[in-house]
């Protein structure tokens, strides 16, 4: 919702993050519903040692896909239904009966599966549009056709018709951001339900032979139970997935798909936005159509080009509102669907183990799609009125993925337009330059050997700029490479212990202006006046650095282990076409855990861990340190609690608090979170979450409490609302650096900070109606009111310190009218004209989107976005007035209508 980020709640937040995206991959294998679910394993059998086959039987006569197994080959003798239940009872047979039997042709893959149960009447079926994670009874249909162990894909549909897809990779993650076209029906019956689904080849990859072997898995989930059947599964304390797949046979002499598909699209836009009186390039309204399309092209079997032509990159969904207070740039997820498809192949420095921790450690990232088609970076002159593009153009974009003789293989390029903004000053208007032409390419490769056992890969990135005008040479840089190996080794024979990691460089071009402007930014601040490691270099014309990482996990059994060692050199940045939190930083954690996955008295499984953890900068100063322990409990009846606590002991420096200025003293201090959620099967789902900091001297304390409810009063109906309430002290809030001759202690220049209340109020709000699985209706909103009061202001008295000389005391003056501070009042020193940093911003960010899939792979989207903000100089938090200059403030409004349509050849 906001953010103001402070070093020390990046050594739990790192983690959680990590930790929860990585949950989340896994969605895919452990299902909607929770994952937590345990119970006593009976007579368990590792799953990987089966010798199950899975028969494909050749089709005799067309399959009608509605959800009937009426046809013949549903009778056939090759059917399946040896499911083990993962949850509640491990191991044990599932306790209602599944059958799945496989079918093909030249041309498609069939799945027929009924599943039995004795209470039809408790069968849930819940309609969300594609790719909705639902509390709902499921059936989901695994394949590694390329019998890699390693990558898939998955299909699922639910008794109401919902489905879900996506890709697998890295044996055991999952992204549904891959949509495929298929068909799939079910139906309830006095027996169950059932369920048939068509695959064609032309959605799957795979290496052409006469015969195929595919690996294959099957699951069935039943809510009411909260029960898990798969036909091969993964223990609770093992790891892997794909390479427990079981064979499947019986596929051969099919055709090799031409695999050529063409979705044009068309958009008609139109926006209503708040302009100042007398604004030449806003009257209030602007209409605007586009067209354009996308083709995928199939090369043999096992490549695919994706390839663009104007490409419409208008956001569905909107970005949350956010106040960033801090030196860090806020990341936001992707949401264009061109990027998004098919992004793990690009995926770089994970592979491997299954959990890659960080405490206070953000790996960078090679590859940050948004910054292609990012709003234009050149400097806006002064003017009376501006008009400058929201976004850059992209002139066209296209992808090559796959897998070459074991090799996967990852390509993209993407051209962007120069832009040009115009501005009218004293009743003039003028042209500038606002972004170069510029060329975009990433280059992926990663092979696995001897069963995924270990890997080896490449990545590589390229920026660069045509500049028709000289001064933006000095905003922007001229161009960008990037180079990096990442892999990994399991270290016996059971795939317990794995090393993992990456190693990458970067080269950075440009004028001495703008290299002189890279190198004190946030990320490197080399111009740090009491570094030894680093100078700042005014006639540099390129920026060259160095990273990388190593891990060392134990990835089985009740006893688990994370450790790793990282480093990130004063000079490495990926953030022309990357993504990089800050440099200058080695840092190690060493932790441990332990799952218990027998049911106790109360409780169905528990989990705890603990950390410690260090980070230095390359002169060797200790920048933070700290313990760390995390513990989750899943009750009997399905409610879960987890915790957080963190300690940051004292003895460690900031090199980043003054901005580019001296070391000061980091305070000791802890923090803790609590997070607490009912059962989300029920009608009714309550959660609450709190956090909290307490850092010594005033440096820092905070409270945050945030409850939520879900209501989900019918199967097609959902609303959910995430209130957030917090309250923030910081006791060195950056206000700003200002020259002055008489600052000797402070290298000749005075850094000012004040105390800041900061009080924040949101909300969430989500409502999902789906008509039908093909017809659905989102709604998102997000009111946000935060104000800050800065008061007590000061400046640094020395380097390597927590001291602070406060303005107004002893010969100081400040004029809280003015906001005038003299450090030293009739002395030599000048006086600082400080301005008034208090805020009081509102907003409210609302978004409707209207789905309507009228055949397979073709789409129509109905879309309206409002937006409204105000910010005022006022730091006291006042509810009424701030929800009543919200409401009072005019809107923008944006309405689209989008229609595309898949073809295929």
């Amino acid at each position: 919702m906001f953010r103001n980020v402070k070093t020390p709640f990046l050594a739990v937040a790192a983690f959680l993050a990590t930790t929860a995206a990585h949950a989340g991959r896994q969605h895919a294998i452990s299902g909607p519903a929770d994952k937590k679910a345990t119970a006593a394993p009976a007579k368990k059998v590792e799953p990987s040692l089966t010798k199950l086959q899975v028969k494909a039987v050749r089709l005799a006569e067309p399959v009608v896909i509605d959800g009937v197994l009426s046809e013949p080959v549903w009778q056939s003798e090759f059917a399946i239904s040896e499911f083990t239940q993962r949850d509640p009872k491990e191991g044990e047979p599932a306790t209602e009966k599944t059958i799945v039997r496989v079918a093909y042709n030249n041309t498609d893959l069939y799945i027929g599966a009924r599943m039995y149960d004795a209470n039809p009447a408790g069968i849930t079926g819940r309609l969300g549009r594609r790719d909705a994670g639902l509390e709902s009874d499921e059936f989901v249909f695994f394949i590694d056709p390329y019998h890699d162990g390693r990558s898939g894909f998955f299909f699922s549909i639910n008794p109401a018709g919902s489905i879900r897809d996506g890709t697998l990779y890295n044996d055991s993650w999952q992204d549904d951001s891959w949509d495929g076209v298929w068909e799939g029906k079910a139906r309830i019956d006095d027996k169950g339900w059932t369920a048939e689904i068509r695959i064609p080849y032309s959605q799957l990859r795979f290496e052409k032979k006469d015969g195929y072997i595919w690996g294959v898995n099957f699951r069935r989930f039943i809510l009411r139970k909260n029960e898990d059947d798969y036909l091969v599964f993964t223990p609770k304390n093992g790891s892997g997935f794909v390479s427990r797949f079981v064979d499947m046979v019986g596929v051969e002499g099919i055709a090799t798909p031409r695999r050529i598909e063409v979705t044009p699209y068309a958009t008609v836009r139109a926006a209503f936005t708040q302009h100042a009186a007398g604004d030449p390039f806003n009257d209030g309204s602007a209409y605007h159509a586009a067209t354009g399309a996308d083709l995928k092209i199939g090369f043999g079997s096992n490549l695919t080009l994706d390839a663009t032509v104007n490409p419409d990159f208008g956001q569905v969904e909107v970005d949350p509102a956010v106040v960033n207070l801090s030196d860090v740039e806020t990341f936001f997820e992707e949401k264009r669907l061109f990027f998004i498809e098919g992004a793990n192949t690009f995926r770089f420095g994970h592979g491997g183990a299954s959990n890659y921790w960080g405490f206070n450690w953000g790996d960078p990232d090679f590859f940050y799609t948004r910054r292609i088609g990012r709003a234009p970076q050149g400097h806006i002159p002064t003017a009376d009125f501006v008009s400058v593009p929201s976004g850059t153009g992209i002139l066209g974009a296209g992808k090559l993925t796959g897998k070459i003789d074991g090799w996967n293989i990852g390509v993209l390029n993407a051209f962007t337009n120069h832009e040009s903004g115009e501005y009218q000053l004293a009743g003039q208007r003028f042209h500038f330059d606002a972004e170069p032409a510029t060329y975009y390419g990433v280059f992926r490769l990663q092979k696995e050997y001897t069963e995924g056992r270990k890997g080896l890969g490449f990545i590589s990135t390229i920026a660069r700029r045509h500049f028709t005008e000289e001064q933006l040479k000095n905003d922007i840089n001229s161009g960008s490479s990037t180079f990096g190996v990442d892999g990994w080794k399991f270290l016996d024979a059971n795939k317990t212990w794995v090393v993992a990691g990456w190693a990458g460089m970067s080269h950075v071009t440009g004028t001495e202006q703008r290299i002189l402007a890279l190198q004190q930014d946030s990320q490197h601040y080399l111009q740090r006046p009491d570094a030894r490691h680093v100078r700042l270099d005014p006639t540099a014309t390129s920026l060259t650095g160095f990273a990388g990482r190593v891990y060392l996990n134990k990835e089985k059994g009740n006893f688990f282990m994370n450790s790793a060692f990282g480093f990130i050199d004063p000079k490495f940045d990926t953030n022309d076409l990357g993504f990089m939190w800050r440099g200058d930083v080695i840092n190690w954690h060493v932790g441990a855990g332990y799952r218990w996955v027998k049911p106790g008295r109360f409780t169905r499984s528990a989990e705890a861990l603990g950390a410690i953890f260090r980070s230095y900068d390359f002169d060797r100063n200790p920048i933070w340190s700290g313990y760390f322990l995390l513990g989750v409990v899943q009750f009997l009846n399905y409610y879960n609690l987890e915790t957080v606590f963190a300690y940051n002991p004292s003895g460690t420096v900031n090199n980043r608090l003054t901005r580019g200025g001296p070391l000061t003293l980091n305070q000791p201090g802890w923090e803790a979170s609590i997070f607490a959620r009912s059962d989300s099967r029920k009608s009714w789902v309550l959660g609450v979450g709190a956090n909290t900091e307490q850092y010594a001297n005033g440096a820092s304390r905070s409270l945050g409490i945030g409850p939520s409810v879900e209501w989900k009063p019918a199967s097609n109906f959902s609303l959910r609302i995430d209130p957030r309430f917090n309250r923030n002290h910081a006791g060195t809030q950056w206000v700003g650096a200002f020259d002055s001759a008489s600052a000797a202690a402070t290298f000749g220049k005075r850094y000012v900070f004040a105390e800041l209340e900061q009080t924040s109020l949101s909300a969430g709000i989500r409502l999902n109606w789906t008509f039908t699985p093909k017809i659905s209706l989102q709604f998102y909103g997000q009111p946000l009111i935060s104000a800050g009061d800065y008061h007590g202001f000061k400046e640094l008295a020395r380097p390597r310190s927590y001291d602070f000389n406060l303005y107004g005391k002893g010969s100081s003056t400040f004029d809280g009218l003015t906001h005038i501070a003299d450090p030293d009042g009739p002395g030599p020193a000048e006086s600082i004209n400080l301005g008034n940093p208090d805020f009081n911003f509102k907003s409210f960010r609302a978004n409707a989107v209207w789905r309507w899939e009228y055949r397979p792979g073709s789409t129509m989207y109905v879309v309206w976005t409002q937006s409204r903000s105000d910010v005022e100089d006022i730091g006291k938090f006042n509810l009424g007035h701030s929800l009543g200059r919200l409401w009072s403030t005019p809107a923008d409004n944006i309405f689209m209508v989008k229609l595309t349509y898949w073809g295929n050849r």
